[in-house]
């Protein structure tokens, strides 16, 4: 029972369209990326400037709270974001929403910048505030994105379309360690300064206040430039035919992107509705799909526990690696400098290649089985660097440096992408935006565990609890490698036939139509 509208979208060529469908959606997920991890190249700078105590003989820095609240704040808005923006979606058009989010992100990139105050408490109060909202615009751009991406595509290469676009966000981390380099090097060339043990006050320039400031800031300008696109792509032919059951409009619109005649099929639509016309909180989504949902947010929760401790922590990790100088020997814009080179050059060689080693093989290899080996690897990874932590610091730093760098390889290369592109598939249309909103969100409740627990183990930078931290650590993505096998394949099959609203029987539908006519059958 499948509508031409739906099958001319599975079967279309990969056309012009499909390629800026990936770059708008793209760069929201840059500027996501670059906006949530820029802050860890400066959270060591803000504790020079405004917690240095004279009597402790060493640098400020931030109090393991305020550390968590500044890094981890805009996880909290994110999460709330992506619940929120995700039932919206679903509700009002991905369209529709779309843009609202693209419009936060701009005005509290800026904010963050402009924190106001003079004390200590006020400039982080409102820095905290400001990347809260920040946070909750970028939350609504992981379901909407995925889905528009997801009904967009065709069923040959949906996968890798999705999967590109999420690469994006290796793109953003990247570039916000070298726009982060970059601006340091700038005002280390111009406001040259000793270091703190030459000297402790004036180590750290007043001059870097403007440095934290500019680095956040330019997380606007991306955004910026992707709103007028965003606004200018049509409503996903699925959303316009399944929920607000106008075909004529999704055949016109779809006609148009695609440059095919399309029928609209108005009658066959309403069969098609009405064959699926069941909300999120019933039993028949819970028999239909509710296994596939906890597979998707248990695996996204623990996949994010280790994904965000690995990089939130990476500026605490960096100095106990010998990657960077020790605090003392650096002033407070050279410690910058060396912490986005440092995060620069690890997002390069081990988080970027992963993302598109994705992209290139998800659908010869299968989401399935990437997620399976990319938790395995994360967590021998993570367990040999954590039983053998002091011998790989003290006498094979480069050996420590490749394992740590492989664990990024093989989180991108492997579940932090699939975790993003399975949710996008495997449900209905009605409920699709929500579902992979649950999904992420459980996924920011895991950052969050990481960002509040994890990172208070690493942030005194003691030996002996970063290194129960990496075990910790393998053991979550132990459990995350069990929790895949609730999830199943979805590679080249049509969004309807993998959630079953096409009523065609397969055995890797999710949802057997036996049990879906049972059903049926004593609801009426």
């Amino acid at each position: 029972m499948a509508l031409e509208v739906l099958e001319a979208l599975d079967s279309a060529r990969t056309q012009w369209y499909h390629v800026t469908a990936i770059v708008i959606a793209g760069m929201g997920f840059f500027t996501d990326a670059y906006d949530l991890f820029c802050i860890s190249a400066v959270s060591k700078l803000l504790g020079r400037l405004y917690y240095f105590d004279p009597s402790t003989g060493k640098p400020g820095k931030l109090p393991t709270n305020v550390n968590n609240f500044v890094t981890g704040v805009a996880l909290v808005g994110t999460l709330t974001g992506q619940l929120v923006f995700g039932w919206l979606g679903d509700k009002l058009g991905r369209k529709k929403v779309y843009g609202i989010t693209l419009i936060l992100m701009v005005l509290c990139a800026i904010c963050s910048g402009l924190s106001f105050g003079a004390t200590a408490k006020s400039v982080m109060g409102t820095l905290c505030f400001f990347r809260f909202w920040l946070g909750f615009g970028i939350g609504g751009d992981y379901p909407l994105s995925a889905t528009i991406m997801s009904e967009y595509a065709n069923k040959r290469t949906r996968g890798a379309f999705i999967a590109a676009v999420f690469a994006m966000q290796g793109v953003g981390i990247i570039f916000a360690g070298l726009v982060s380099m970059i601006f340091s090097a700038i005002f280390k060339y111009y406001y040259s300064a000793p270091t703190f043990n030459e000297n402790h006050v004036l180590s750290t320039r007043p001059e870097g206040d403007l440095l934290w400031r500019l680095v956040l800031m330019v997380g606007a300008i991306p955004a910026m430039m992707t709103y007028y696109w965003r606004m200018k792509m049509p409503e996903t032919g699925r959303f316009t035919a399944i929920i607000e059951g106008n075909a004529k409009q999704a055949a016109a619109d779809m006609a148009r992107v695609l440059d095919i005649e399309i029928q609209a099929e108005q009658d066959k639509l309403a069969d098609f509705n009405a064959a699926n016309n069941y909300p999120l909180l019933s039993n028949e989504f819970f028999q239909r799909h509710g296994r596939h949902l906890i597979g998707t947010m248990s695996s996204w929760f623990l996949l994010d526990i280790a994904f965000y401790s690995q990089n939130l922590t990476q500026k605490d990790i960096f100095p106990a690696i010998g990657l960077i100088a020790h605090e003392v020997d650096m002033s407070a814009i050279d410690e910058v400098f060396q912490t986005s080179r440092a995060m620069f050059v690890i997002a390069l060689l081990g988080t970027f290649p992963g993302y598109w080693f994705t992209v290139f093989f998800i659908e010869k290899i299968g989401r399935y089985k990437i997620q399976l080996v990319g938790f395995f690897m994360m967590s021998f990874f993570m367990f040999v660097i954590g039983v053998k932590y002091e011998y790989l610091k003290n006498e094979n730093k480069n050996m420590f440096a490749l394992l740590y760098g492989l664990t990024f390889f093989f989180a991108n290369f492997g579940p932090n992408s699939t975790t993003f592109v399975l949710p996008a598939e495997l449900f209905p249309t009605r409920v699709r935006s929500t579902c992979h909103a649950l999904s992420a969100a459980a996924g920011k409740a895991g950052a969050l565990v990481g960002t509040f627990g994890i990172q208070s183990l690493t942030v005194g930078g003691d030996l002996y609890k970063i290194r129960r931290a990496m075990i910790i650590l393998a053991f979550t993505n132990l459990l995350g490698f069990c929790c895949s096998f609730l999830v199943t394949e979805t590679k080249g099959r049509s969004l309807e036939e993998i959630s079953g609203e096409d009523g065609r029987e397969s055995e890797l539908t999710a949802t057997p139509n036996d049990r879906v006519q049972g059903s049926r059958t004593e609801t009426m």
